[in-house]
């Protein structure tokens, strides 16, 4: 698809509640299944805020299968109301895995193990992460190639982009050399006042090209759509929000150049 050499691996990650990253795996991984790309959404935040947003089953197996259970993450796939995007669902009951793999042997590699079973069947698998910086994070950091990280745009959130980089740095050396940061996602972008665009130039004087070009406005309907199961894309495809969206896939879109295959 579009020339992409292997599944593009991709996590959303923030330690901060209120960012945006719920929001982005979900919205961004409806925006691109809607470009016609296939897209693995993997809940790995024991709320389950994302499997609650695509209406996905939690009471059939789900990621703790899985992780603790033996069973393929394979066979926890669901399919969801949007084409071509499936989800693999997280439970209260992930909580309970925190600890554990914390203190199995190599537990931090245990979700990349099951990512490397998973069949030719996607063109993207999107890690939603919880908010915090736990073994379950780490599981993330360890199995994917890139990370979107989403700041809410608030000075506020500056101070907490700094640390959560220095984890970023410190599992690419340990466990995953291959980790990059692919965008710093500036969200909740209140454009009536000065405080939200001032932020976001700030973020791009500070780490550059690293700042995506969309940001994402606020928007009442990207708060409201989890309540009827459906990403923005469907539940209002003209509003600013599906329109961000739309347009934060294009520039993940446009980096696919860097995985196709070489001439």
């Amino acid at each position: 698809m579009g020339g992409i050499a292997a599944m593009r691996t991709i996590a959303t990650v923030n330690h901060k509640g209120g960012s945006g990253k719920t929001t982005t795996a979900v919205s961004l991984s409806a925006a691109l299944a809607e470009t016609g790309r296939r897209v693995l959404l993997i809940d790995l935040d024991p709320q389950a805020s994302a499997s609650a947003w695509v209406a996905a089953p939690t009471e059939s197996r789900t990621l703790l299968d899985a992780l603790l259970g033996g069973a393929r993450l394979s066979d926890a796939v669901h399919h969801t109301g949007t084409l071509g995007l499936d989800i693999v669902p997280s439970s209260m009951w992930l909580l309970g895995a925190e600890r554990m793999l914390a203190e199995i042997h190599a537990g931090e590699g245990r979700l990349a193990q099951l990512i490397g079973d998973l069949p030719d069947r996607w063109d993207y698998l999107v890690v939603d992460c919880p908010p915090a910086l736990g073994a379950l994070t780490a599981n993330a950091l360890a199995s994917v190639e890139e990370l979107y990280i989403p700041v809410e745009a608030h000075v506020m959130a500056m101070a907490g982009l700094v640390q959560l980089l220095r984890g970023v740095e410190a599992a690419r050396e340990r466990v995953n050399p291959r980790l990059r940061i692919s965008g710093i996602v500036a969200c909740r972008v209140d454009a009536r006042t000065r405080h939200g665009p001032e932020v976001v130039e700030r973020l791009r004087g500070r780490f550059g090209d690293l700042v995506c070009s969309t940001v994402i406005r606020e928007n009442v309907r990207l708060a409201e759509c989890p309540s009827f199961g459906q990403p923005i894309t469907q539940y209002d495809a003209r509003c600013s929000g599906a329109a961000d969206y739309r347009s934060l896939a294009c520039e993940v879109i446009a980096q696919e150049v860097r995985h196709a295959p070489a001439a």
